[in-house]
């Protein structure tokens, strides 16, 4: 059955624009899209649009415009803040059939691709080339191009080569009003106002993206992938703020606590080191030559703050197995606990060693386990703060510890998200880590590009209105037991479960 808040003469117009195909109207269909991978924000949407072309996203906003509905663009839904969760009903406009590379230009080394396209499809088809892409975020073999727009996602390699918008050149995007352009272009330096980078990370808020032109790299030369294996945990932190302070800046740094590597350990048995506190993973690139001095420097700091072992991939086929353990974390803790929060703050490096024990000690008191795996490179932590579903104050407590892993975050100079986005999830802490006047420039700012707030509306902002209306049930919240927890980090699972990555 189609949802009540369609007339007929509406879904007709919309099957007019998509084709029986191209829309899901089914009780059962739309269940499907009620929330992204932060499964305790579930709201239906009145439809799925599935278009699969610049031209048909044009005529579905016109049609949500005239139909009065919000419209919350989504692609595969890995997301972790409720970004693309339909909050407020009306259209869920899934992007992911729009996944075509459209065009690639080897000698400037660019290429222009559709926004459903999935991260890892692009780098796989480009190998042949001696070309990537890249952003590459944890979640990569499942998350898409334009939903790493959306947020400005990170992940392991961003510490040398930047994130998301670093790497895009250009965005088709459409407005509410279904108006459509293009922002940038194929050029590096454009000589007018940058609207794409405010675009970027703004989650679709500001403008539908249908068309993406990303900066491609030649494949480096050479890699070299290490593991050390610490007792302490602030060692293997230590170690990354000593590299970086030394002038070296490798692809990526990524740490692992005990408690992680022994849930990938026996999920995957790939030879970890599950008796030591943490481990480091450092990955460095670029020609050959360069590559041992690089390796020899990082080993002794590694050695100075008493790394007690160094393990060098051998070959590729290794390099891929120690990515896979870290890039499976997500997944052991789901097949581990049936429910866990994941933060998304972000520390300066010097702040990650005092970060991490003010986390254990925020579990700890309140009887609870945590799991730390993140980007140590650039202080973008993931503490994953670990509860029993079935446990009503123990779901409740993991949200308090939550908020205040986050607070934690802001009073050590850092930031409530480095990738993940705010959404539903993060909004009550914006207010905690902006002063008005800079929310309201904010607020200013989406009522220029979407004055009637139909564009993921009520998403980022505190109090934030959509489609004209204050949406006053936003934050709404109880204190204890499932509604509690609504509308806050909570990711639940099977035991078996694998679930997104991080």
């Amino acid at each position: 059955m189609a949802s009540p808040a369609l007339s007929q003469n509406q879904l007709s117009a919309l099957l007019d624009i998509l084709g029986p195909e191209g829309v899901l109207l089914t009780k059962a269909a739309r269940f499907t899209y009620e929330a992204d991978a932060l499964t305790v924000e579930k709201h239906p949407p009145d439809v799925v649009a599935l278009p699969r072309t610049t031209a048909q996203v044009q005529a579905v906003i016109r049609w949500a415009r005239e139909a009065g509905l919000p419209v919350t663009p989504r692609g595969a839904g890995t997301g972790l803040a409720g970004g693309a969760t339909c909050e407020q009903g009306g259209v869920a406009l899934s992007l992911n059939r729009m996944d075509q590379v459209l065009r690639v230009d080897e000698e400037r080394l660019l290429a222009w691709v559709q926004p459903g396209l999935v991260n890892l499809w692009l780098s796989q088809q480009l190998a042949s080339r001696g070309l990537y892409f890249a952003p590459d975020p944890a979640s990569q073999q499942v998350s898409t191009i334009g939903g790493n727009v959306a947020t400005n996602a990170g992940g392991p390699h961003c510490l040398k080569y930047g994130v998301t918008l670093n790497h895009i050149l250009g965005i088709t995007v459409v407005f509410e009003d279904g108006e459509s352009v293009t922002l940038g272009g194929e050029a590096c330096d454009l000589p007018e106002a940058d609207l794409a980078s405010v675009v970027i990370g703004s989650e679709g808020t500001l403008a539908v993206v249908t068309e993406i032109c990303v900066r491609l790299l030649p494949r480096p030369e050479a890699v070299r992938t290490i593991l050390y294996a610490f007792d302490s945990i602030e060692d293997a932190c230590n170690t990354v703020s000593r590299v970086i302070a030394a002038g070296i800046v490798p692809a990526a740094m990524e740490i692992m606590d005990q408690h992680t590597v022994g849930l990938v350990e026996a999920w995957l048995g790939i030879g970890l080191p599950v008796e030591a506190a943490a481990v480091l993973l450092i990955e460095v690139d670029g020609p050959a030559a360069g590559l041992p001095s690089q390796v020899e420097s990082i080993g002794a700091i590694a050695r100075e703050h008493h790394a007690l072992s160094e393990r060098i991939a051998k070959d590729e086929v290794e390099r891929m197995a120690l990515w896979k353990g870290r890039k499976s974390a997500f997944g052991a803790y789901g097949r581990a606990s049936s429910g866990f929060y994941i933060m998304d703050g972000v520390v300066p490096r010097t702040k990650l060693a005092e970060a991490l024990a003010t986390i254990y000690r925020l579990c700890a008191e309140k009887g609870l386990k945590a799991g730390n795996v993140f980007h140590a490179g650039d202080g973008n932590l993931h503490p994953h703060v670990l509860f029993d579903a079935n446990e009503p104050q123990q779901q409740a407590d993991a949200w308090e510890v939550s908020h205040e892993i986050l607070r934690m975050c802001i009073r050590f100079g850092g930031t409530i998200s480095g990738e993940h986005g705010v959404g539903i999830e993060k909004r009550p802490m914006m207010s905690e880590l902006f002063e008005p006047g800079d929310l309201a420039v904010m607020e200013r700012l989406r009522e220029a590009f979407d004055p009637a707030r139909r564009l993921n509306p009520g998403k980022i902002l505190p109090g934030g209105s959509g489609c004209g209306e204050a949406h006053a049930h936003a934050d709404a919240r109880t204190t204890s037991g499932q509604q509690g927890l609504k509308g806050f980090g909570g990711m639940m699972f099977k035991p078996d479960a694998e679930g997104p990555w991080i």
